[in-house]
């Protein structure tokens, strides 16, 4: 059985994307099958719009500048960078019909379902992680 990665993205700021990303990304291009539900504040991160305008957290606007100087993607490159490397994008059912989202209102190549489908899919994860 080869690698599985688990990831679980419930928040939603410009930090939080470039964790759960970047951590996908590597994963993914080290051959892990890796798969990230989304749920709550963390469907920002693959809302068409929202992904776009990021909230950096307050005092670390600093951060912008050091991002460009060490030539870090941007947030929808690296989004663009896991779809290509095959990393599943699930969004949670429950919260989209919360919060009154659409398929469409999300990335292209997102998949749709619930707690039980991700539970499924991260049973037999080598590695889980939350953001």
């Amino acid at each position: 059985m080869g690698n599985k990665v688990a990831i679980i993205a419930a928040n939603g700021g410009m930090f939080d994307a470039y964790k759960v990303f970047n951590i996908a990304t590597a994963a993914a291009a080290s051959d892990a099958e890796v798969g990230i539900f989304f749920t709550f504040e963390g469907l920002n991160l693959i809302h068409q719009k929202a992904l776009r305008q990021l909230p950096m957290p307050a005092g670390t606007e600093h951060f912008a500048d050091g991002f460009a100087k060490a030539n870090v993607p941007p947030i929808p490159e690296l989004v663009n960078m896991a779809r290509e490397l095959g990393v599943k994008i699930i969004a949670c059912q429950m919260t989209m019909d919360v919060m009154g989202l659409k398929l469409e209102d999300l990335i292209e190549g997102t998949e749709v379902g619930g707690a039980a489908s991700f539970i499924d899919f991260a049973k037999d994860a080598n590695i889980s992680l939350s953001f």
